[in-house]
């Protein structure tokens, strides 16, 4: 067993005309014409700038999407009114968990449809969890809430400094779904709720 990890290297000669590049494709952009490229523990990267293929290269893990399935980091995280939610007190429930913030258009655009399927599989032991990662926390939520024309049903928590880390969250908008402590589904990007609200009535059913 290698107790090394393999080192990233940079990709030369000729490269094809469009890729999906990594940081792009994880937020639902398609094909581009690709900057550079870089191999990671046998597998090719493309990039669509110069930039991300450097950093890339400092750090590849900080870019490779988390493997699935996966143990859900537990957190104990404040709604804007005060109360304290921990992924334990969720237990025995379907949970999705909704990485957003109010900077993000995709995310917040996403939020009703988010409401909808807390309103029609709640009776299932199911819920939604909105976690902000707005770094002023409430500073930004509270009025983000207030304003909005959605009335939230599900508990919206409070940035928590390391969590996004932990879940293996790259970029927002991120859905994941957990269940008995595992993380087994994650979408990220540009979110299809049409997608996701089949993988939960699957999961419901089995």
């Amino acid at each position: 067993m290698r107790w090394f990890q393999e080192k990233a290297q940079r990709v030369t000669g000729k490269l094809p005309a469009k890729a999906l590049c990594l940081v792009c494709s994880q937020s639902g952009e398609g094909e581009e014409k690709p900057a550079g490229a870089a191999s990671y523990k046998g597998k090719t990267y493309y990039f669509c700038n110069t930039s991300e293929i450097e950093r890339f290269l400092k750090d590849p893990e900080a870019y490779i999407p988390a493997p699935i399935p996966r143990p859900a980091p537990p957190f104990a995280l404040k709604t804007p009114s005060g109360e304290t939610v921990t992924l334990d007190s969720l237990k025995g429930k379907l949970v999705l968990v909704d990485f957003w913030a109010t900077w993000c258009d995709p995310c917040v655009k996403a939020m009703p449809d988010m409401q909808k399927l807390q309103l029609k599989y709640a009776a299932k032991n199911f819920t939604v969890v909105g976690i902000s990662l707005d770094e002023e926390g409430a500073k930004k939520v509270v009025p983000f809430l207030a304003k909005s024309k959605v009335k939230f049903t599900y508990p919206i928590l409070l940035h928590g400094e390391t969590i996004w880390q932990a879940w293996g969250v790259k970029s927002v908008p991120s859905v994941l779904l957990v269940k008995d402590g595992q993380i087994f589904q994650h979408w990220s990007g540009k979110i299809n709720i049409k997608e996701i609200e089949t993988k939960l009535r699957e999961t419901l059913a089995s």
